[in-house]
């Protein structure tokens, strides 16, 4: 495990020489090792339905090894001795990804497929299969009630019973062996495991079978020079950091496939879980496959999802009136964050108050927007789930420049955010109570913070959240407050000064949490409120009372885990929000 370990940070090594979004997914492809990987990434593989790849399973081990059997086949070598060398390859890559249980379940399972091999005899895998599982049940009973395990014996089933046909048939179609076997054993365990997968989460995430299907050609490259990189090192940086460039194009195409899947609203579907939902899913895959070998069959199937998708393509993914002419505001949904974007009246070009806590999101509600430039980005503190999208957002887009308010504490997140700016090229600069920014349709006032605390290391955030930005946007939808994450004593100082604090839509600070007011609330006196928040969120915002208090003093309270991005649109005289749908799923 010494000499193992110096191989793993061999493979981190060599694949720093990459970008940091593929060269930290690479050693977390090749051996399961994530430590490098970027928060967006994380976030996008999850969203996407892609994690399975990060971690070591039994198609890592069928990957390794049926790279040893390819290049043996090459040299003509016995099938015997072909599976005994696969079988230490398979060791070694064990003790290279750590024998962490999951890990040696997974190479019991493709040491079935060898010893099928060796025997000469590809009928016999499901004997040795069955006989496996019987063997590893009887040394751990607890295995039967392991959802891990079972997708282990699912993943190899499928490579046993539904790899070695749909290689043939794709063999038939002209194509090479190699690729045929590297397409078929990612998408065969795929679609093996996925009734299991809807049972135990209750969800079904129709973007995940195209982004597995779009993942399937890079995943085998990727592994293999993953830990080809790692075996090299030894023999110095070049070797290995050789193999990683050589696996940057695959990395680079897994994480284009996982944020540009991640960035399609409603990407997963409610489905029954339990025993129920994975019975159900089953029988539609088991449905499919079999009216799939009929010619007459296939043209029905692809009718339908043709159909399908002229359906719930423009009603899903691109729904009409998105954004809705003349919208004037646009609560996007982030997570558990914010993100406002204004409109200032020349066509494609925004102010942006806050970023969110990841770059996807950010960047694919602006992009849904028609967003080519943002006039000025306003920071309202410098807490992470309001600027760690701050990256995303000015990806690829001008930028005339970044605002900060008066307290810039932490200071490592100050840092950041100059980086990010000077990165793209936008100056950074300064607001404070008592400023104006005026665009042809829209005028920013700084209201707050009046009496910014002084941050101290381990002050619980308050002294931050009470330091945020609070600014009234003059809109021709109306006024529009916006709040940051200002707490009890920065409402204080806003009722004490006596500034008059009323608009006609309200960004509730602070996510709704239970730190608002009454009577702030009633000095605003809102006709619409807009809660950002993330679903399933740990801080159980927003708090009910806050809300229902307002619902039934007739408000309309739109929250961005229930109803997605949320734009203002009308007049003062007709105000109205509308609701794009397709919220984020809640985090795993």
């Amino acid at each position: 495990q010494h000499a193992a370990g110096g191989l793993r940070a061999g493979l981190r090594e060599a694949a720093g020489v990459l970008p940091p979004a593929p060269g930290g997914l690479l050693p977390g492809l090749a051996v399961g090792d994530t430590s490098a990987l970027t928060a967006e990434v994380e976030s996008d593989f999850r969203a996407a339905g892609l994690t399975h790849l990060l971690a070591v399973s039994g198609a890592n081990l069928a990957i390794v090894a049926g790279a040893v059997l390819a290049l043996l086949r090459l040299l003509r070598a016995d099938p015997r001795l072909a599976a005994a060398v696969s079988a230490a390859a398979v060791l070694g890559f064990v003790v290279l990804a750590r024998p962490s249980p999951s890990v040696v379940r997974a190479a019991a399972m493709a040491g079935v497929v060898l010893l099928a091999l060796a025997m000469g005899r590809g009928r016999s895998a499901v004997p040795a299969l069955a006989a496996a599982v019987l063997v590893l049940l009887l040394a751990d009973p607890a295995l039967a009630v392991d959802p891990g395990f079972a997708l282990s014996v699912l993943a190899t089933a499928a490579l046993v019973l539904l790899a070695p046909g749909w290689s043939a048939a794709l063999q038939r179609l002209g194509l090479p062996r190699w690729a045929a076997e590297a397409l078929t054993v990612p998408a065969a365990a795929f679609v093996a495991t996925a009734p299991l997968i809807a049972g135990l989460n209750a969800e079904v995430s129709p973007v995940a079978v195209v982004a597995n299907l779009l993942a399937v050609p890079a995943v085998a490259p990727a592994t293999v020079l993953g830990v080809l990189a790692a075996v090299v090192s030894p023999l110095g940086a070049l070797p290995a950091q050789m193999c990683a460039w050589a696996a940057a194009p695959a990395a680079w195409w897994l994480v284009v496939v996982a944020d540009r899947s991640a960035a399609v609203p409603g990407a997963v579907l409610g489905w029954p879980g339990g025993p129920a939902g994975a019975l159900l899913l089953c029988l539609v895959v088991l449905g499919l496959l079999w009216f799939g070998r009929s010619p007459r069959w296939r043209a029905l199937l692809l009718a339908v999802a043709l159909g399908l998708a002229l359906v719930l393509v423009p009603t899903r993914v691109a729904p009409p009136g998105w954004p809705p002419p003349g919208w004037a505001a646009v609560a996007c949904d982030v997570g558990q964050g914010d993100a406002v974007v204004l409109a200032t009246g020349r066509p494609g070009w925004v102010v942006l108050v806050d970023a969110g806590p990841d770059d996807g999101p950010v960047d694919a509600c602006l992009d849904r927007l028609g967003v080519q430039g943002i006039a000025l980005v306003v920071v309202s503190h410098l807490h992470a789930d309001h600027v760690g999208g701050l990256a995303g957002a000015l990806r690829g887009r001008a930028v005339g420049g970044v605002a900060v308010g008066p307290v810039r504490a932490p200071a490592w997140a100050l840092r950041e955010v100059a980086a990010t700016a000077s990165g793209a090229g936008a100056p950074l600069v300064a607001l404070a109570a008592g400023g104006r920014l005026e665009w042809p349709a829209l005028t920013l006032d700084v209201l707050g913070p009046l009496h910014p605390a002084a941050f101290v290391d381990g002050d619980d955030g308050t002294a931050v959240n009470d330091g945020s930005l609070v600014l009234r946007a003059r809109t021709p939808a109306g006024s529009v407050l916006l709040t940051g994450d200002a707490e009890l004593a920065a409402q204080a100082d806003l009722l004490g000064s006596g500034a008059d604090l009323r608009a006609d839509v309200l960004k509730m600070p602070h996510h709704g949490s239970r730190y608002t007011s009454v009577a702030f609330l009633n000095a605003v006196a809102p006709r619409a409120v807009l809660v950002s928040v993330g679903a399933g969120n740990r801080y159980r915002h927003p708090d009910p009372g806050l809300v229902g208090g307002l619902e039934r003093a007739g408000v309309a309270v739109r929250r961005t885990d229930l109803a997605g991005d949320v734009a203002v649109v009308g007049s003062p005289a007709d105000l109205e929000l509308v609701s794009r749908g397709s919220p984020l799923p809640a985090p795993r």
